[in-house]
């Protein structure tokens, strides 16, 4: 027998085993990540805060488009008082 033959059956075979187990592989990782399951009970107090609070947060970083979440958040408030005066006038 040559021992090149040898080895290349070897590295014929090896391909078409494999390729069963890697599809079998990503199946499961695929399932795993459409699992749903909910995260961990365990909660810090950044899960804690809404979304209001992350973006007053943000806003007061230093960094690009920080000032910009800034500006929004004072014009929604402006237009929540203006909205919340015209409710009282009626």
């Amino acid at each position: 027998m040559n021992v090149n033959s040898k080895h290349r059956r070897v590295s014929e075979g090896s391909p078409r085993r494999w390729r069963g187990s890697g599809a079998l592989l990503f199946a499961g990782f695929v399932l795993a990540g459409c699992s749903g399951e909910s995260p961990p009970a365990e909660s810090t107090d950044a899960d804690t805060l809404t979304r209001r609070q992350k973006d007053s947060l943000l806003s007061t970083m230093p960094i690009p488009g920080a000032g910009a979440v800034g500006k929004a958040l004072d014009a929604a408030d402006k237009a929540e008082e203006r909205a919340r005066q015209h409710d009282t006038l009626g």
